[in-house]
Protein backbone atom coordinates (compact mmCIF):
# COMPACT_ATOMS: atom_id res chain seq x y z
CA UNK A 1 0.00 0.00 0.00
CA UNK A 2 1.07 3.52 -0.50
CA UNK A 3 2.61 6.20 1.88
CA UNK A 4 0.21 8.02 2.64
CA UNK A 5 1.26 12.11 3.56
CA UNK A 6 1.69 13.63 6.68
CA UNK A 7 -0.70 15.99 8.23
CA UNK A 8 0.84 19.17 6.60
CA UNK A 9 0.66 17.44 3.29
CA UNK A 10 4.62 16.03 2.93
CA UNK A 11 4.98 13.30 0.78
CA UNK A 12 8.69 12.61 2.25
CA UNK A 13 11.19 14.20 4.81
CA UNK A 14 15.33 13.96 4.60
CA UNK A 15 15.23 13.11 8.73
CA UNK A 16 18.78 12.57 8.53
CA UNK A 17 19.34 16.30 7.05
CA UNK A 18 18.84 17.74 10.84
CA UNK A 19 20.94 15.07 12.44
CA UNK A 20 23.90 15.49 9.83
CA UNK A 21 23.59 19.25 9.00
CA UNK A 22 23.15 22.84 10.92
CA UNK A 23 20.01 24.54 8.96
CA UNK A 24 20.78 27.87 8.51
CA UNK A 25 17.91 29.14 5.82
CA UNK A 26 15.57 27.73 3.97
CA UNK A 27 13.97 28.32 0.59
CA UNK A 28 10.79 26.72 -0.69
CA UNK A 29 11.08 25.71 -4.80
CA UNK A 30 9.09 25.01 -7.34
CA UNK A 31 9.70 21.28 -8.88
CA UNK A 32 9.91 19.99 -12.88
CA UNK A 33 7.73 17.19 -13.17
CA UNK A 34 6.86 15.03 -16.10
CA UNK A 35 4.72 11.92 -17.62
CA UNK A 36 3.10 10.25 -14.36
CA UNK A 37 5.70 11.58 -12.16
CA UNK A 38 3.65 13.57 -10.16
CA UNK A 39 1.18 10.74 -9.64
CA UNK A 40 3.89 8.82 -8.90
CA UNK A 41 4.79 11.44 -5.88
CA UNK A 42 1.18 11.39 -4.65
CA UNK A 43 1.33 7.86 -4.20
CA UNK A 44 4.43 8.53 -2.15
CA UNK A 45 6.79 6.23 -4.09
CA UNK A 46 9.78 8.87 -3.27
CA UNK A 47 12.88 9.08 -1.53
CA UNK A 48 14.82 12.18 -0.74
CA UNK A 49 17.85 9.63 1.04
CA UNK A 50 20.72 10.67 -1.29
CA UNK A 51 19.39 14.09 -2.72
CA UNK A 52 21.22 17.12 -2.73
CA UNK A 53 21.05 20.54 -4.60
CA UNK A 54 23.43 21.73 -7.15
CA UNK A 55 24.02 25.68 -9.01
CA UNK A 56 24.55 25.14 -12.67
CA UNK A 57 25.26 28.29 -14.17
CA UNK A 58 21.92 30.53 -13.02
CA UNK A 59 19.51 27.08 -12.26
CA UNK A 60 18.95 25.29 -9.12
CA UNK A 61 18.87 21.30 -9.89
CA UNK A 62 17.40 18.51 -7.48
CA UNK A 63 20.04 15.37 -7.96
CA UNK A 64 20.03 12.02 -6.34
CA UNK A 65 16.03 12.49 -5.75
CA UNK A 66 14.58 8.74 -6.54
CA UNK A 67 10.87 8.97 -8.24
CA UNK A 68 9.77 4.88 -7.90
CA UNK A 69 7.53 4.12 -11.63
CA UNK A 70 4.04 4.91 -11.22
CA UNK A 71 1.81 1.37 -10.96
CA UNK A 72 -0.33 2.49 -14.11
CA UNK A 73 1.89 4.55 -16.20
CA UNK A 74 2.44 2.93 -19.65
CA UNK A 75 5.18 4.96 -20.87
CA UNK A 76 8.46 3.88 -21.63
CA UNK A 77 10.87 3.25 -18.85
CA UNK A 78 12.45 6.41 -17.71
CA UNK A 79 15.21 7.17 -15.29
CA UNK A 80 14.18 7.06 -12.05
CA UNK A 81 16.77 9.14 -10.73
CA UNK A 82 17.07 12.05 -12.93
CA UNK A 83 18.23 15.40 -12.32
CA UNK A 84 15.64 17.65 -11.60
CA UNK A 85 15.26 21.52 -12.04
CA UNK A 86 14.05 23.32 -9.32
CA UNK A 87 12.11 26.87 -9.96
CA UNK A 88 13.38 29.79 -7.63
CA UNK A 89 13.77 33.30 -8.65
CA UNK A 90 17.27 34.10 -10.07
CA UNK A 91 17.77 36.72 -7.08
CA UNK A 92 17.34 33.98 -4.94
CA UNK A 93 19.98 31.27 -6.70
CA UNK A 94 22.33 34.05 -6.63
CA UNK A 95 21.87 34.72 -2.41
CA UNK A 96 22.03 30.65 -2.85
CA UNK A 97 25.41 30.75 -4.60
CA UNK A 98 26.88 33.82 -2.79
CA UNK A 99 26.32 31.62 0.29
CA UNK A 100 27.47 27.93 -1.28
CA UNK A 101 30.47 29.06 -2.43
CA UNK A 102 31.67 29.99 1.41
CA UNK A 103 33.79 27.72 2.93
CA UNK A 104 31.76 24.42 4.37
CA UNK A 105 27.97 25.19 3.54
CA UNK A 106 25.73 22.81 1.04
CA UNK A 107 22.15 22.75 -0.49
CA UNK A 108 20.29 19.62 1.14
CA UNK A 109 16.59 19.08 0.20
CA UNK A 110 14.69 18.75 3.60
CA UNK A 111 11.32 17.75 2.30
CA UNK A 112 9.20 17.23 -0.39
CA UNK A 113 5.11 18.42 -0.35
CA UNK A 114 2.18 19.40 -1.62
CA UNK A 115 1.27 23.15 -1.04
CA UNK A 116 -2.42 24.75 -0.58
CA UNK A 117 -2.64 24.63 -4.13
CA UNK A 118 -1.75 21.08 -5.14
CA UNK A 119 1.62 22.32 -6.56
CA UNK A 120 4.56 19.82 -6.07
CA UNK A 121 7.23 22.10 -3.71
CA UNK A 122 10.84 20.88 -2.28
CA UNK A 123 12.08 22.36 0.99
CA UNK A 124 15.84 23.09 0.24
CA UNK A 125 17.85 24.52 3.48
CA UNK A 126 21.57 25.89 2.73
CA UNK A 127 23.44 24.25 5.91
CA UNK A 128 26.62 23.40 7.24
CA UNK A 129 27.74 19.85 8.15
CA UNK A 130 28.06 19.06 11.69
CA UNK A 131 31.22 17.25 13.84
CA UNK A 132 30.74 14.56 15.45
CA UNK A 133 30.58 15.87 19.24
CA UNK A 134 28.12 18.02 18.13
CA UNK A 135 25.97 15.38 16.74
CA UNK A 136 26.80 13.80 19.75
CA UNK A 137 25.46 16.74 21.74
CA UNK A 138 22.28 16.54 19.82
CA UNK A 139 21.30 12.93 20.87
CA UNK A 140 22.00 14.06 24.21
CA UNK A 141 19.67 16.61 23.89
CA UNK A 142 17.06 14.75 22.70
CA UNK A 143 17.01 12.10 25.00
CA UNK A 144 17.27 14.97 28.04
CA UNK A 145 13.84 16.48 26.43
CA UNK A 146 12.24 12.91 26.45
CA UNK A 147 12.98 12.14 30.03
CA UNK A 148 11.85 15.36 30.93
CA UNK A 149 8.67 14.83 29.28
CA UNK A 150 8.21 11.33 30.53
CA UNK A 151 8.72 12.78 33.89
CA UNK A 152 6.06 15.89 33.11
CA UNK A 153 3.47 13.77 31.98
CA UNK A 154 4.41 10.39 35.34
CA UNK A 155 3.87 13.59 37.66
CA UNK A 156 0.28 14.86 36.13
Amino acid sequence: MAKKPDADNSVCRNRKATFQFAILEKLECGIVLHGAEVKSLRAGNVSLNEAYARIDGNELYLIGFHIGQYAFDTSPDRESRRRLKLLAHSREIHKLRVKVEQKGLTLVPLRVYFNSRGIAKVEVAVARGKSAGDKRQGMKDREHKREMDRYARRRR
